[in-house]
């Protein structure tokens, strides 16, 4: 399928989707009086719906609920960059948001607002001097994807097909300012202390700024790909540096389709098997031997295929989360099988990982024991079997329904307080990306360490 846009395409995008932004704001000023113009049309929607209830007319929360997410996502679309970003790491853990936001936020993951010609060409001119048009034999000036730091042209230069992503002006900017507008809500409606939660707001902005670094990418992407070149069923963009800028990273075009798409398709079982094989080995790859990965699993950074039996293509780099080696380690010994009987060993990676803590009171030791132990005998289920049925979607449920239970749990909501490393950030949301689409896939995998240094992990 060499024509097919990379990414695949899109689901059908709604009129407001569609229609080109002419400017972003991006100040943080117009940033914060978008945002504040936001929360008064929230505002304002809830008041209507208790008027209408308080007069015994219809108002239903599914209602006031899609309503206040089209607002909310209209606003992010418009805004971009990180927070735009959070939308789509809402999106992957569909249990946290009611149905309607869910719905509406899973548009980040493959199409927003894309922007208008001159703002692109503008681009190319800050660049290179010239237009898209004279650097490229052919152009789309209509971007085929639009997310949230950038959006994907298609373009040919020597009958070759390429991707070309070009960076939201002021994105990199945006974000600091984002993430402190932001805090103050967050530390209010969660009740944390700001030195409390510093560090992981620092991991969250550093990984943010790294994705408006193209050249980080463009580099990343070259290293990862050219050291997972012998592992099967996987395909990696080859990078372009003389068409590639600070804002703009060109790569060949890959083919394939996005999941949803690609299972319309009805994929054999055998088809799906390999692809969640490919992505599994592909992750415990990185983790294990690499110490970086690819931290960024939604369904719009694959593309996937039935050729050679099932093939996966890698997009996007920009997340890359390095892992430092001591909590590699610690990280990995909690997957072992039989750590849940070594209650020792047990609680000394937990210290050590900072999660437990040396002036803890015995109930509060124990209650952060009883939840770690509860979620590892169903977290770490992958990793305790040879092969594991991800088709089986009675255990995304109830990793699901376990999540629930410990929001919902008054002893660990009256602690108040973050626990554990914050390298633990990117890695938790790596393996919540990865089992979503694995369950998607419906794949049977060998959960065996892949790869020719897997033994020296």
């Amino acid at each position: 399928m060499p024509d097919e846009p990379q990414g695949g395409p899109a689901p059908e995008p709604t009129p407001e989707a569609t229609s080109p932004l002419v400017s972003l704001p991006t100040t943080k000023v117009a940033r914060a009086a978008r945002f504040a113009k936001t929360g008064l049309k929230v505002g304002a929607n809830y008041v209507k719906h208790y008027a209408r209830r308080s007069v015994g007319a219809e108002s239903s929360s599914a209602d006031l609920h899609a309503a206040n997410a089209a607002e909310l996502y209209g606003a992010l679309s418009e805004m971009k960059g990180s927070v735009l970003k959070v939308a789509q790491m809402l999106a992957m853990e569909k249990n946290l948001l009611p149905p309607a936001y869910a719905e509406q936020f899973a548009q980040a993951q493959y199409q927003t607002p894309p922007l208008s010609g001159p703002l692109v060409v503008k681009a190319f001119r800050d660049a290179f001097g010239k237009s898209p048009f004279e650097l490229f034999d052919e152009f789309e000036p209509q971007a085929r994807q639009a997310a949230s730091i950038g959006q994907v042209h298609r373009a040919r230069r020597n009958g070759l097909p390429l991707a070309v992503k070009v960076q939201y002006p002021g994105v990199a900017d945006s974000i600091r300012s984002d993430i402190r507008m932001v805090k103050p809500v967050a530390l209010r409606v969660l009740g944390l202390d700001e030195a409390q939660v510093r560090p992981y707001l620092e991991e969250v902005e550093t990984r943010l700024l790294e994705e408006t670094d193209y050249a980080l990418e463009l580099r990343r992407g070259q290293e990862i790909a050219a050291r997972c070149r012998h592992m099967p069923h996987l395909q990696f963009p080859h990078y372009h540096a003389e068409l590639s800028a600070a804002r703009i990273l060109t790569m060949d075009w890959l083919p394939g389709l996005h999941l949803k798409e690609f299972l319309a398709t009805a994929p054999s079982q055998a088809v799906r098997n390999q692809l969640g094989q490919a992505l599994w080995d592909f992750y415990t790859y990185q983790i294990h031997t690499l110490r970086q990965v690819h931290a960024d699993p939604h369904p719009g950074n694959f593309l996937l295929q039935a050729t050679d039996g099932g093939t996966v293509g890698v997009l996007d780099f920009g997340c890359v989360k390095e892992i430092p080696a001591a909590f590699q380690q610690r990280f990995l010994a909690l997957l072992v099988p039989g750590i849940l009987d070594d209650e020792a060993r047990l609680e000394k990676l937990l210290t050590e990982l900072e999660v437990l803590r040396s002036a803890d009171a015995p109930a509060q030791r124990n209650l952060y024991l009883r939840t770690i132990k509860a979620s590892l005998a169903l977290v770490a289920q992958p990793f305790w079997q040879a092969t594991f049925d991800f088709g089986d979607a009675a255990y995304l449920q109830q990793l699901y329904a376990l999540g629930d239970e410990l929001m919902q749990d008054p002893e660990l909501r009256r602690q108040r307080e973050p626990r554990g490393s914050r390298h633990f950030i990117y890695l938790n949301r790596t393996y919540v990306g990865l089992y979503a689409l694995l369950t998607e896939l419906g794949a049977q995998v060998d959960t065996g360490i892949p790869g020719p240094q897997a033994a020296q992990a």
